[in-house]
């Protein structure tokens, strides 16, 4: 797996919500059903989402959680260091503890390459793109309350 698993459901949990209408409040219940995140997972994903200012979260009766912004000004990057998906520089993939250029591990260039693909890609990819996947696809159904 190139992403660890809160990252793969932080990034499930905002597409999902990319995908109803802007504003629409999702509770963390119908979330987690709907994205087949577990509920105390789920919780401490959504926290550190709000901390972030992606989502906005509302307590009560008509409460629950949206996007903190239009879905085209969410790029998946932000997700992923909301959540700390990077590892921290000098981390090293093969299991040395650290390592750089100058003290390179046998993974490290390859390692770096692929950390470099995925940054770019999560710089350059946003939630409206799900979004825009999603549209018109019956298959996509996540919320059948919502109309």
């Amino acid at each position: 797996m190139v992403i660890s698993q809160t990252a793969e459901y932080a990034i499930r949990a905002m597409s999902a919500l990319a995908i109803v209408p802007a504003g629409t409040k999702i509770r963390a219940a119908d979330l987690g059903r709907a994205t087949g995140i577990p509920a105390p997972y789920l919780s401490k994903i959504l926290r550190r989402l709000v901390l972030a200012e992606l989502l906005v979260s509302r307590k009560g009766r008509g409460g629950g959680f949206s996007l903190a912004r239009p879905a085209a000004e969410i790029p998946f990057i932000d997700i992923l260091e909301a959540i700390d998906a990077f590892p921290t520089d000098g981390r090293c993939a093969f299991g040395w503890g650290n390592c750089d250029q100058l003290s390179p591990c046998p993974l490290h260039g390859c390692w770096s390459r692929l950390n470099h693909r995925l940054r770019e890609w999560a710089s350059d990819s946003n939630l409206a793109e799900v979004a825009a996947a999603a549209e018109g696809d019956r298959r996509v159904q996540l919320f059948p309350d919502l109309g």
